[in-house]
């Protein structure tokens, strides 16, 4: 499979190119405000489709419980929880057929925006995966210095999963999917009130916070009854 980066400068282009992306706000782990460009397309706005932005499932659609987690991709608490806590997680109840659960993603910026484009370009098979290494390698490719190169480095990461460089760079251009992600982000938090990541529903509760394992299995074990 041929390999190449993506020239930094074409990746400036393609990633700030449409109006629909956040204005830069410090990354936190709480909702700081944000501002969509002029330009963006209104909540019922006819022209965004939503149905391109595919829901990230793991496990059995007939589990008793359906747990979804509310993360972004630039949350340090987020990393936290996924390296020390969703393995487990995982193994325990996803696998096992007794938890069905949901990624959504959260954007504080439009670093997190992006991740995301990246991550859903190796389609449904490969997001979590991508996902994984966007966490990761968090410290990496979060720390350039400009634009261009926190976008080269999201591209570098689609790279190693396997991706080319032309499948990177066309998913980075993908407008109609971006304002979508955008749109059913901020219906999804306004629905279920999202306000700092990770978060979580489970049985339509709202629980907040990077727990470590003991803890967050006792919440879902109260909620399975065991």
């Amino acid at each position: 499979m041929r390999r190449y980066a993506v020239p930094a400068a074409a990746l400036f282009v393609l990633v700030l190119g449409g109006a629909y992306f956040w204005q830069y706000s410090k990354t936190s782990d709480t909702m700081p405000h944000v501002t969509l460009l002029a330009a963006e397309a209104q909540d019922g706005d006819a022209t965004i489709d939503r149905s391109l932005v595919q829901e990230m499932v793991l496990g059995s659609d007939d589990a008793p419980l359906t747990v979804i987690e509310y993360a972004s991709s630039t949350c340090p608490h987020c990393k936290t929880f996924h390296e020390e806590t969703f393995k487990d997680f995982k193994a325990n109840y996803i696998d096992t057929g007794k938890v069905r659960f949901l990624f959504r993603e959260v954007y504080f910026d439009r670093y997190g925006l992006w991740a995301g484009m990246v991550a859903r370009c190796g389609g449904p098979d490969r997001y979590f995966g991508i996902m994984d290494m966007v966490f990761a390698r968090q410290a990496e490719w979060t720390k350039a210095s400009s634009d261009s190169g926190i976008a080269e480095n999201l591209a570098r990461i689609g790279r190693a999963a396997g991706l080319t460089g032309d499948e990177v760079s066309a998913c980075l251009r993908d407008q109609a999917l971006a304002r979508a992600m955008v749109a059913v982000y901020k219906e999804n938090a306004e629905e279920h009130g999202i306000r700092s990541t990770p978060s979580f529903m489970i049985d339509g509760d709202l629980v907040t916070g990077a727990m470590p394992y003991d803890e967050f299995s006792a919440i879902i074990d109260a909620r399975l009854g065991g």
